[in-house]
């Protein structure tokens, strides 16, 4: 059954798009959570109507399938682990003329962000959607778990720069949504279910992108502080909303973050004060802003502060903050949460959290950082130096819990980015009722009625 399964996946895609064997699926098994995976094979589509082919294919070979792009996700939600056929995007990655008329921009799924910007940059216009992982994230898997990043506070979650999506059915029928129309109110919006859906109820392969020009770097300023402790964060936040300019980003981290870049990877900040939590505020406008500096920095909250108005000194304040992923993988075994709550409470959530693991006395370091301007807290939990990992990995299962006991308090969300993949579907009760979980299987069942794409993801 699974050779003449992979003889006839071969004739279809042709031997050179089919990898079989430990050592050529290993690249695609995983992703940035290092979650092993288990896949059968893995198939490097080049077209729609080819991966059309395939998917039919597995349908009626009943054989499951997992979508795969630039695996930077940190839910796993790309992680085959048990026995899945693969399917990588990586191919299909089209970048179409911008249309400076409508400014939008057609892209394949396996498109690259990064190489979407520097496409569309050529004619002064950009998708606004920017993320860390820019370099090897690609458009499929943005949209498939409706990426936010570094500008939410300023563009929105990726749901908001798309006007139309190509996808394919587990059975093999492709289906076009919107066609690229501006307004259209016929009924559900299948475009926006698909966004965010983890791959579980279709596999995109075309998206039209809506685009921005590119904005000047003329009037735009960073303003890093360093702040007594959380209570900081959200008086900074009020004051950046009521200052004279616009917010492009509002980014913290906490004092444990900014020890580990500079440990790990030599970036060292040029504030002279040092606080518990520091904030990196990316705003662009009028420059007279001294009465409002004066203001803002008379606060006892805020201990020290500097402003990078070079294109050299942001590239070197961003660098801090851009760099805490790494520096943390480099630190010690850790687990990771993406987490939302309302903006006014993520200083208390951040309090508690803390409060929490102490009562708790469990073997833990967290460390914060994340989009404040959203309400966006990743906490990270890492282990100690002299803890085993046996008992650090024990520890975290008795503390997340009371983590997501914390987000279910707040009536916050288990994962503001990432989705909810494999590592997070045994929390989704925190985050979502009953009802809404029956209609979720109602959807799903609609669209993948053997429960064959992208299995135990989700729920």
């Amino acid at each position: 059954m699974r050779s003449e399964f992979l003889n006839s996946l071969s004739r279809t895609v042709g031997a050179d798009s089919l990898l079989v064997g430990k050592d050529a699926c290993f690249p695609y098994s995983t992703d940035w959570t290092k979650t092993p995976g288990n896949p059968l094979a893995v198939v490097l589509p080049r077209s729609t109507p080819e991966l059309s082919k395939v998917l039919a294919l597995c349908s009626k070979e009943k054989v499951p399938v997992v979508p795969s792009g630039g695996r930077t996700g940190l839910a796993a939600g790309a992680v085959p682990t048990n026995g899945e056929l693969v399917v990588n995007l990586g191919r299909m990655d089209s970048l179409s003329e911008p249309s400076l008329l409508s400014r939008t921009v057609r892209v394949g799924a396996g498109a690259v962000t990064e190489n979407v910007h520097q496409h569309c940059e050529k004619v002064g216009l950009t998708w606004p959607i920017d993320l860390a992982s820019k370099g090897s994230c690609q458009i499929g898997g943005n949209l498939s778990t409706n990426a936010g990043g570094l500008k939410v506070i300023r563009y929105g979650m990726a749901r908001k720069w798309v006007t139309s999506l190509e996808f394919v059915k587990m059975d093999g029928s492709v289906l076009t949504l919107n066609a690229g129309l501006e307004k259209n109110n016929t009924g559900y919006d299948l475009l926006q279910l698909m966004i965010g859906s983890e791959g579980t109820l279709g596999i995109l392969t075309e998206a039209t992108l809506k685009l921005v020009p590119v904005p000047e770097e003329k009037g735009k300023s960073i303003y890093f502080f360093a702040v007594k402790n959380a209570l900081g964060l959200p008086y900074l936040f009020e004051k950046c909303r009521t200052g004279p300019f616009e917010i492009l980003a509002f980014e913290f981290f906490s004092s444990k973050c900014l020890e580990a870049v500079s440990n790990k990877l030599g970036r060292e900040s040029k504030l002279r004060g040092k606080g518990e939590y520091y904030v990196l505020a990316e705003v662009a406008g009028d420059r007279s802003r001294d009465a409002w500096a004066e203001a803002t920095l008379s606060n006892p909250l805020v201990i020290d502060s500097l402003v990078a108005d070079s294109s050299e000194s942001q590239k070197q304040v961003w660098s801090l903050r851009e760099g805490i992923t790494e520096s943390l993988a480099l630190t010690a075994s850790l687990r990771k949460h993406d987490l939302s709550v309302p903006v006014d409470q993520v200083a208390s959530f951040l309090q508690d959290v803390e409060a929490s693991l102490f009562e708790a006395k469990l073997p833990i370091e967290l460390y914060f950082f994340g989009h404040f301007g959203d309400g966006s807290p990743h906490v990270n939990m890492l282990c100690p130096p002299s803890i085993p990992f046996e008992d650090f990995d024990r520890a975290c299962d008795l503390f997340e819990p009371k983590l997501f006991g914390l987000v279910q308090q707040y009536r916050g969300s288990i994962s503001s980015e990432h989705g909810v993949g494999l590592l997070k579907k045994k929390w989704l009760g925190f985050s979502r009722t009953k009802e809404e979980l029956d209609i979720f299987r109602a959807i799903k069942s609609a669209f993948d009625p053997k429960g064959l794409l992208n299995p135990g993801k989700v729920f």
